[in-house]
């Protein structure tokens, strides 16, 4: 069996200072917001896996769907040597389209990219234990800024799955685009997952579920600035709120304070004051219809090369290659 190889370039020195940041930055704006990355604490990490068993959440199995049925397709269409994937979390999924690339012969190496040293340790071994014979060589970073340390071993397939494309704004989505095309050689790809605008109602109620788990999901959030950065939320001081943003075409996930109240952020020096009925923005989600992200890749860099969806067409992956 093969050792998964790690090479550490986030640290948790990183993560404090990049946490303390974000909460400063974010907490004195108007409106207050939080990036949705501080979800992902272990106990967030489980909600989430809870949150893709729910029968409301579609993305999460529209996506599997669609790499079930179209994974030969796109080992095919890709002929990759080495598989990388950005924010791989458990590497549930892509155990698809490692099983199809190395049932196609190309397959050499995988290197996933994920924040979480823990987190990537325990995947990687796993996959060592389960794929002797591929090279997996992870990698602890941040997409947005670790990118040009992806080594090049072979021609790659970078999978960016989940559609958490769309937790980026579109100006940090063009830059991501931009930075993930000057990362990649002429003709290496990306494998991007993307959700699709369809009616608001099934949206909204992905990210609202009738049992809770995604409201407790939200508000762990502040459980994580409790424990940083010492804070004192009062977690059930705050109603979740998801919902339609018709115009950006994106959901919303906010935490509304219930009463009026004032936060002391201990590590900050920070005293925030929120007014009954004010919102703490954690997450925005985009939605795309297939014209506008054939136009943000053109922009980037990319051909749109194959275009697959569910059968529902609630969900696409798409693959582009760099021009």
């Amino acid at each position: 069996m093969t050792t998964a190889l790690l090479d550490v370039y986030l640290t948790e020195a990183d993560g404090q200072a990049a946490l303390r940041s974000d909460a400063r930055a974010g907490l004195t704006s108007t409106p207050k917001v939080l990036p949705p990355k501080w979800f992902y604490d272990a106990t967030g990490s489980e909600l989430y896996e809870r949150i893709t068993e729910l029968a409301e959440y579609y993305p999460f199995a529209a996506e599997r769907e669609i790499l079930r049925a179209r994974a030969t397709q796109i080992a095919a269409a890709s002929g990759a040597q080495a598989l990388v994937e950005l924010g791989s979390g458990s590497s549930e999924k892509t155990r698809l389209l490692l099983d199809a690339l190395g049932a196609a012969g190309t397959l050499r190496g995988y290197l996933p990219l994920d924040v979480s040293e823990a987190a990537l340790r325990e995947a990687t071994a796993a996959l060592a234990e389960d794929y002797p014979s591929l090279a997996v060589h992870g990698i602890v970073g941040d997409f947005t800024a670790h990118l040009p340390r992806i080594p090049a071993e072979g021609k790659r397939l970078l999978a960016f799955l989940g559609g958490t494309i769309g937790n980026l704004l579109p100006d940090e989505r063009a830059a991501f685009l931009r930075a993930v095309r000057d990362a990649l050689a002429p003709g290496e790809q990306l494998l991007l997952g993307i959700g699709l605008v369809i009616d608001p109602a099934t949206m909204v109620a992905a990210y609202d579920d009738p049992h809770g788990v995604t409201a407790d999901f939200n508000r762990n959030v502040l459980s994580v600035l409790n424990r940083e950065l010492n804070a004192d939320f009062d977690l059930d001081a705050f109603d979740h709120v998801a919902l339609w943003d018709a115009d950006n075409e994106w959901i919303e996930m906010r935490l509304r304070a219930k009463r009026p109240m004032t936060v002391h952020i201990h590590e900050l020096n920070l005293d925030v004051t929120f007014a009954e009925g004010e919102d703490l923005r954690t997450e925005t989600s985009a939605k795309f219809r297939p014209e506008t992200v054939r136009a943000e890749l053109t922009t980037a860099g990319f051909t749109v090369s194959d275009w697959w969806t569910d059968p529902a067409e609630r969900f696409a992956l798409t693959l582009a290659t760099a021009r």
